[in-house]
C-alpha cells in the first residue's frame, strides 16, 4: 500500500511556534499601556485554531517551554480541540512571547517579539514524526516558521518533502517576517523554494513584489505557477483576492466591507484558514477564495489574532 493510499487520520498538520501574546489595554506607546490582555499568537497556531473552529481534525506540533505561558499556551490549543499530542514540553527551555499596541485608526499595530532561543527555535528534522505527518490529508506551511532558526527552516523544508512524497497536498502561505532572516536575499531563497514544493501558493501582494519581482496580482501568480503551483491566490487586502490555478482558471473575488478596521494582525491566517478547509471541503476554488476573504474582514474587526475566527455555526449561518 502507498501512503497517498492509506486513509488519513486527521486533516490538517501543522508545524509552528505559538507565543504569548501581551495586547496593551489602551493606544499609544506600548511603554506607556498599564495592563495587558493575554491572548495566543503565531502564524501557524492561528490557522490551527481557525480550521479546528471548522470542525476539521488539526495536528499542531511544536515546542514549548514548561514556564507559566508555555502551560497556558498548551491549554488553548487543547481547548480549540487540536491535537497536541506531538508538542514538546522541555523544562530546560523558554517559552516566546510578545507585546502588542492598541490602534484607533487602523494603521498595523507595533509590535515586540521576545522569541530569541525560544523553545520553538529549537525544533529541527529530527521532531518531525513521519507516520504521524503522513496520516494527515494535508499540511498547511508558512515562512514564520522556517524563519525563527536555521534549524527550523531544515525541519519546515522536511516536512514537506515527506508530504510531497506522500502524496498529500500542501498549502503555503508566505506570511513574511524579513527581520528574522539574515537578509532579504536569502529570505527570497527559501521562501520560494518552499513555495515550489506547495500546491496551493497564497501570497499577499506586497510581499508578492519584494520575493518575485512582479507588481500586479497576475504577475505574482504566474511566477508560482512557474514554479509548479497549482493554485496560487494573491490576496489584496480590502480589495480582496486574485487566484489562478490548474484546473479553475483566473479571477478575481471581491473583498467584503469591513465598518471599522481595528487590528490588521492574524487576517491573513483567517484568510488562509478560509482558503484551506473550503479546498479540503471539495469546494470550488472562487467558493474557497470567498470564505478566506469574509474570515479575513472579521479577523481585522477584533483585537486578538483569533477573536475574529468563526465556528462552523456562524460560517453556515454566512452561508459560506
Amino acid at each position: 500500500m502507498t501512503f497517498a493510499s492509506a486513509p488519513a487520520a486527521f486533516d490538517v498538520a501543522l508545524f509552528g511556534e505559538a507565543m504569548l501574546l501581551l495586547v496593551a489595554d489602551q493606544p499609544g506607546p506600548i511603554e506607556n499601556a498599564q495592563a495587558f490582555h493575554k491572548r495566543t499568537a503565531g502564524a501557524e497556531t492561528n490557522v490551527a485554531i481557525g480550521l479546528s473552529r471548522l470542525g476539521l481534525k488539526v495536528g499542531w506540533a511544536s515546542r514549548l517551554g514548561t514556564d507559566s505561558m508555555g502551560r497556558s499556551l498548551i491549554a488553548s490549543m487543547k481547548g480549540e480541540g487540536i491535537d497536541c499530542s506531538h508538542v514538546i514540553c522541555d523544562p530546560t527551555q523558554k517559552t516566546g512571547f510578545q507585546f502588542k499596541g492598541r490602534v484607533t485608526d487602523g494603521s498595523d499595530p507595533p509590535v515586540e517579539y521576545h522569541r530569541k532561543g525560544s523553545a520553538a527555535s529549537h525544533m529541527g528534522p529530527q521532531d518531525i514524526d513521519e507516520p504521524w505527518l503522513r496520516s494527515a490529508r494535508h499540511l498547511h506551511a508558512t515562512g514564520v516558521f522556517p524563519a525563527i532558526s536555521e534549524t527550523s527552516l531544515q525541519a519546515a523544508i522536511k516536512s514537506m518533502d515527506v508530504m510531497r512524497s506522500a502524496g498529500r497536498t500542501i498549502s503555503f502561505d508566505t506570511n513574511l517576517r524579513p527581520t528574522l532572516w539574515p537578509s532579504t536575499e536569502v529570505m527570497r531563497h527559501w521562501i520560494n523554494h518552499m513555495a515550489s514544493l506547495a500546491d496551493w501558493v497564497l501570497p499577499g501582494i506586497e510581499e508578492g513584489l519584494i520575493l518575485t519581482g512582479q507588481s500586479t496580482a497576475e504577475g505574482v501568480a504566474a511566477f508560482y505557477r512557474n514554479q509548479g503551483a497549482q493554485l496560487v491566490v494573491v490576496k489584496l487586502g480590502a480589495a480582496g483576492a486574485y487566484y489562478d490555478g490548474l484546473d479553475c482558471g483566473s479571477g478575481y473575488v471581491e473583498g467584503f466591507p469591513v465598518e471599522k478596521v481595528i487590528d490588521t494582525v492574524g487576517a491573513g491566517d483567517g484568510f488562509a484558514a478560509g482558503v484551506v478547509s473550503a479546498l479540503l471541503e471539495g469546494r470550488s476554488v472562487p467558493e474557497a477564495v470567498r470564505r478566506g476573504a469574509w474570515i479575513g474582514a472579521r479577523a481585522v474587526q477584533v483585537l486578538g489574532d483569533t477573536e475574529g475566527l468563526p465556528t462552523r455555526a456562524q460560517l453556515d449561518e454566512a452561508g459560506l
